[in-house]
């Protein structure tokens, strides 16, 4: 395959991924927002959605104080934001327009509807209207991206890179969750003293899980009240948990098998033993050394996989 055609099918599947995330995690913050809650509470909650995304600067430079009506604007529908749900469906589209030829009929026009009806909702209002609602909307054009993708596609290159693209993000977002929302809690994490401290805590964490889906799937698994820990394990070492780094690497280092090629063998061993430190992880043994380093250390090493990838098999940088 094409090195450019790589390229833009591995961004197209990356970008499409990063509006639904985005979306996501604006979802609940907005959901979280209409609770009772003080300002400076609020307030943390927007910066961290700021912070995940390495966008505090570029926000407060353009808006200056913190305020969940800008930092929605800003997240959603600011063009100068190159990862606002705008921008982010838009660079998937036009990948996709690149590579048309390489994408089935379903594919490209799930990918074209997706942008003009995102400009028809803007231009009506239906975001300001609804924002849940919205959100709701970016979440599903994206699953319905993805079951396209899997249900049209031939198995081939063409649909591995988008695989890859599209793991490599998922794995980079739920580590910066987990390590924006742990550092949220400014006391120690395992367990409130309060009753007020564990009712926010309740859902301070319950807002997690269900950012990536995960409320029931705690349920299922754990059935047991939420814990800090538990939430953790099921984000990071679950290989069954479909947004858990875990079952993110599983997916990178299963696509990177089928393209292999004569370069890409540091790559696989690097992305095997990331995928190897989660298989055999211990979530005690994690927390205990510090669950920020470990985060911080991991979105390095993911980010070392991209620019490899790109190396070995996309336009060179």
């Amino acid at each position: 395959m094409l090195s450019r055609t790589a390229d833009h099918l591995f961004w197209m599947a990356r970008y499409t991924e990063r509006a639904e995330n985005t979306a996501r995690m604006l979802d609940v913050n907005y959901q979280t927002s209409l609770l009772p809650q003080s300002a400076a509470v609020s307030k943390v909650g927007w910066q961290g959605m700021l912070s995940i995304s390495e966008l505090m600067p570029a926000y407060q430079a353009k808006h200056g104080d913190i305020e969940p009506q800008k930092v929605m604007h800003f997240m959603v529908k600011d063009e100068t934001n190159a990862s606002s749900i705008l921008s982010c469906l838009r660079a998937a589209r036009e990948n996709a327009r690149a590579v048309r030829g390489s994408l089935t009929t379903e594919v490209w026009e799930t990918q074209n509807q997706t942008w003009l009806e995102l400009n028809r909702m803007l231009r009506a209002g239906e975001y300001e209207r609804d924002p849940g609602q919205f959100f709701e909307w970016v979440k599903f054009r994206s699953h319905l991206s993805r079951g396209v993708t899997v249900g049209t596609m031939l198995m081939d290159e063409a649909l591995h890179f988008m695989r890859l693209g599209t793991f490599l993000e998922r794995a980079d977002n739920t580590a910066r969750l987990v390590d924006v929302k742990f550092h949220a809690v400014q006391s120690d994490f395992f367990g409130a003293a309060s009753e007020k401290d564990q009712e926010y805590d309740f859902y301070h964490w319950s807002a997690i899980l269900r950012s990536v889906s995960g409320f029931e799937i705690y349920r299922k698994v754990y059935r047991d009240v939420i814990k800090p820990e538990r939430v953790a394990d099921l984000l990071i070492l679950r290989p069954d948990m479909p947004r858990s780094l875990h079952a993110s690497l599983n997916e990178v280092v299963a696509n990177l098998a089928m393209v292999a090629n004569d370069q890409s063998a540091e790559t696989q061993r690097r992305a095997g033993r990331l995928r190897a430190e989660l298989q055999y992880g211990n979530i005690e043994e994690i927390l205990a050394n510090g669950l920020h380093a470990f985060l911080t250390q991991f979105l390095d090493r993911v980010n070392d996989l991209g620019v490899r990838i790109s190396r070995d098999f996309l336009i060179p940088t």
